[in-house]
């Protein structure tokens, strides 16, 4: 079942952990395509855009109402969607959007022009005077490789920048988007990557402020002070030979309270979120650099090559040189 829109909370100011996980957030890759149908019509609800993307970055579709309104199902759920809705899908949910009842069925995904682009292709479909407007693609993030995030996460994220005047952080980029689609100008294709990474991040943050202070989950964590702490500081030198007794000192719990409150909200020990963490980071490592594997294992700070490849291949279903030849086919 997909989460209900939360009403922002109050930005926590010092919330390092926060900060360090919106720092670390960047966009391997995007897509992005004007989509205006008109009259009565509905996408068939497969996961075509994920189709269009490869290796092992995940691929979450997207969708900015620009104009009109319009109704999406998923999960057996339907909602009404109105200009300056932003929904991003970070499981990649199969889902349907559409207007009207019994409509033509258009797949916008198989209509897209072949690459490379020169100005963002404007599918249209119908003869109604009214067509809706959105911005459809597709965004890949390394960083839901990491398993504690991507849990965290819901079928979709809904933000109805229209309705809330605490949005206009978000709004106000989605107005730059608009701008840089109708206007387009030299470079506009690169500018709307930015501005995209920037909408989704947003969304990210979106969630992470306003998760239940007593709730499970990553996201919990980062708002919890002590816990965030703790995350922070192993995000920020992951490398460090981290131990328990370090940990209590930087989070000021004791030793068993850390492990209670670490199993409490993140079903994991301590040190065993040091071990996934590194693990996260060398996956991005083998796909992104040429570094030996070996030099990859002992910076995630294992002994023998042997050892890391046991351990990578339980995390990530596949042996390292395996994660590297896929990494390389996106």
């Amino acid at each position: 079942m997909a989460r209900q829109p939360k009403k922002l909370t109050a930005n926590p100011g010092e919330n390092d952990a926060l900060s360090d996980v919106l720092r670390s957030i960047r966009l391997t890759g995007s897509l992005q395509f004007c989509f205006m149908p008109s009259g009565a019509w509905q996408t068939d609800g497969k996961p075509r855009l994920a189709s269009l993307a490869a290796g092992t970055t995940p691929t979450i579709p997207f969708h900015i109402l620009v104009e009109g309104s319009c109704w999406l199902r998923m999960n057996g759920e339907e909602f009404v969607l109105a200009a300056g809705d932003v929904m991003a899908f970070p499981h990649a949910t199969p889902h349907s959007l559409g207007a009207g009842r019994d409509g033509t069925t258009v797949t916008p995904v198989l209509d897209l022009p072949p690459k490379p682009w020169r100005a963002l292709p404007i599918l249209r479909y119908g003869d109604g005077e009214t067509p809706v407007r959105l911005l459809c693609g597709f965004l890949q993030c390394e960083a839901l490789n990491f398993g504690p995030l991507r849990a965290a996460l819901p079928d979709m994220i809904h933000v109805p920048t229209g309705k809330d005047a605490r949005a206009a952080w978000l709004g106000a980029t989605l107005r730059q988007i608009v701008e840089e689609v109708d206007r387009p100008n030299a470079g506009g294709l690169s500018m709307l990557e930015r501005l995209t990474e920037i909408t989704f991040i947003e969304l990210l943050r979106h969630e992470i402020l306003a998760a239940d202070p007593g709730s499970a989950g990553w996201l919990a964590a980062l708002a919890d002070p002590s816990l965030g702490r703790c995350l922070a500081q192993i995000h920020d030198d992951p490398h460090r030979n981290w131990t328990v007794q370090d940990l209590t000192a930087v989070s000021g719990l004791s030793r068993s309270t850390l492990a209670e409150r670490f199993e409490e909200v993140l079903d994991t020990s301590p040190m065993r979120y040091v071990r996934d963490w590194r693990l996260y980071l060398a996956s991005v490592a083998l796909g992104t650099t040429r570094k030996p594997v070996a030099a990859v294992a002992y910076d995630a700070g294992y002994g023998t090559e042997a050892a890391f490849s046991r351990a990578f291949s339980r995390a990530y279903g596949v042996p390292p040189a395996a994660w590297r030849q896929r990494s390389r086919k996106g």
